[in-house]
């Protein structure tokens, strides 16, 4: 067994992996980045290592300085947790080279399922029933509508071949939409994935997404864990998971059909650790979506029902030791349920809302989980994803365990923030959810979403005037020098070259000081989200209908579509391309053709 793992992750996945450890008798170590030094994961680790500046491509991306930080702490194996460098071939590869464990499956076994295209092929090949659709690449937007027409038809999903997490998808209903689609599934993969290339799927229109988790070892044993209902989503990314799924909507029978399609995956590739099989179950018909080569964020519901700890088995298959059970030890008991409680507004169609919370206090009592990376004055920050928690309940059946949901939800309290609690508090109580809907109904629905507001609005809590001052210091230790960054409260106001008083180095400037966006008034439209302003569609003096695009803001890793709030004439176009944006901040300004005359 491994004596030191490195955690190469952040929040609540990385203290997830930290707890295995410490059951395993493993010393760990965390990473972090200048935003992160504060938090949880850090202070739970044995020992924590700077990586670098709060972008995720100079920190948590960053192979040579995590590969630094695992030679200099002596650490035998990396985790790579989900997200960043968890599906990323070439650091699997890297880390192998130098001697390193990846805690995962071999690097051939992340590119082959890494490419969806490649992938389809793949278990295709394998008898693994896959959607109707291409298996290579569509190249251009010519070839995709020849495709279309004459292949697959209408409606039609276009896809980033290495896209994942709902980025790199967009579906075109219709022939017109396909144009759009493909290029605008196209710039998310190239964005978020540096890989433009997209496929073609015929699109189910309302299937239930249902996936089977799989554990292997490198002694050629594989075994299933039973399903995941996952079928209730925004934007393609999941908001609830069940396992297991409704008994009208998977029987035994069924359940066996796609444990083996999902050992049969695993089989093909030579997999190795914990890894989930995603499915699309339409009409009684289960296909292939796409392999995730890593635990996945609602691991949580299947331990829960089979009592298995998917992430000590992962550790314990990489280090060389066989699986603790076999597939007749699997038994599911119960139901468990997990709802994301991600820094969003549902009233808002999901716009993320980053920013710091006040008072904390978790749910506990029988059969309820709570895997968090933030705590009481903790800081959702722009620059990661949303996610706060994963709250996860248990008990003996479905409607008991969507009780205890309800009960748990209520106890939730986190101050400052605006989170999905009030949303998920709203869907559990709908006959919708008792029925085991889909829900799209309900997400779809701007009146019902607007419906799930707080009675209460949420009061953010402003960190920004608290003055904090950093400054840098040569200490020796042992006869080593070493520098030190020291960040603490101002002592008051620093004289600046002049004489007069100027804002201490390191200090945020008070909101007081910042530039406020200008108007408020029914003609404005002020940004609805804190984040980077990616694209600006509309141009000054154009005249726009409601609901059409004027630009997309990018935050917390998802692209948000600003559309106009009425109809008239752009007057004022304050939306810069490239530059930061805060929630109130300008974009346009739209006078009816009344007003602007």
């Amino acid at each position: 067994m491994f004596g030191k793992i490195l955690v190469a992750n952040r929040g609540e996945i990385a203290i997830r992996v930290i707890r295995a450890c410490e059951e395993l008798g493993i010393k760990t170590v965390a990473v972090y980045s200048e935003l992160d030094r504060d938090a949880l994961h850090v202070q739970r680790a044995d020992e924590a290592y700077l990586l670098g500046p709060a972008e995720a491509s100079a920190s948590y991306l960053n192979v040579d300085r995590i590969i630094e930080v695992v030679k200099e702490s002596g650490a035998e194996a990396v985790h790579p947790g989900y997200g960043f460098l968890a599906e990323n071939a070439p650091f699997a590869q890297r880390l192998a080279d130098e001697g390193i464990v990846f805690i995962g499956p071999p690097a051939s076994a992340i590119d082959a399922m890494g490419s969806k295209t490649k992938a389809r092929e793949l278990m295709q090949k394998a008898g693994v029933p896959i959607v109707p659709g291409t298996t290579d690449s569509v190249d251009t937007y010519e070839d995709a509508l020849r495709i279309a027409r004459d292949e697959i038809g209408y409606p039609v999903a276009v896809k980033a071949a290495s896209g994942g997490g709902g980025k790199g998808f967009r579906v075109a209903l219709t022939e017109d939409k396909l144009k759009d689609a493909y290029e605008g599934a196209s710039r998310e993969g190239e964005k978020f994935f540096s890989d433009g290339t997209v496929y073609l799927e015929r699109y189910l229109p309302n299937p239930r997404h249902v996936e089977v988790q799989i554990i292997a070892d490198t002694h050629g044993n594989v075994i299933h864990l039973g399903e995941r209902d996952c079928s209730i989503q925004r934007r393609h990314q999941k908001l609830i998971e069940e396992a297991p799924a409704p008994p009208w909507v998977v029987d035994e029978a069924l359940r066996q059909k796609i444990g083996e399609i999902g050992i049969n995956a695993a089989k093909a590739v030579d997999y190795v650790g914990a890894g989930t099989i995603e499915g699309m179950l339409q009409d009684g018909e289960y296909f292939f979506l796409e392999m995730n080569t890593r635990v996945q964020v609602e691991h949580c519901v299947t331990e829960m029902v089979t009592g298995i700890d998917i992430v000590k088995q992962g550790i314990k298959a990489a280090a060389g030791l066989p699986l603790d059970y076999a597939q007749e030890d699997v038994v599911l008991r119960g139901h468990a349920i997990e709802a994301r409680i991600n820094a969003e507004s549902a009233p808002m169609n999901f716009a993320p809302t980053p920013g710091a919370i006040g008072r904390y206090l978790e749910p506990s009592g029988p059969g309820v989980r709570v895997d968090s990376g933030v705590g009481a004055g903790g800081v959702v920050s722009p620059q990661y994803d949303p996610m706060v928690a994963k709250l996860i309940v248990w008990d003996e059946d479905r409607e008991q365990a969507t009780k205890r949901m309800l009960r748990a939800l209520s106890e939730y309290e986190i101050e400052g923030l605006t989170t999905l609690l009030p949303f998920h508090q709203a869907i559990f109580a709908t006959d919708n959810w008792a029925k085991a809907s889909t829900c799209s109904e309900l997400l779809e629905d701007k009146d019902w979403l607007k419906s799930t507001a707080p009675a209460e609005p949420v009061v953010p809590i402003d960190l920004e005037d608290d003055e904090t001052v950093s400054h840098d210091y040569v200490v020796e230790v042992s006869g080593r020098k070493f520098d030190v960054k020291v960040h603490g409260a101002a002592f008051g106001p620093v004289a600046s070259a002049n004489g007069s008083a100027a804002a201490a180095p390191g200090k945020k400037a008070k909101r007081s000081e910042r530039k406020k966006s200008a108007g408020g008034g029914a003609d404005d439209l002020p940004s609805p989200i804190q984040g980077n302003m990616w694209k600006v569609v509309a141009k000054e003096g154009q005249e726009v209908a409601e609901g059409d695009l004027i630009c997309i803001i990018e935050a917390m890793k998802m692209e948000n579509e600003i559309t106009a709030h009425k109809a008239g004439t752009i007057t004022t176009l304050a939306a810069k391309e490239g530059e930061p944006i805060n929630t109130g901040d300008l974009i346009a300004t739209i006078k009816s053709a009344e007003a602007a005359e």
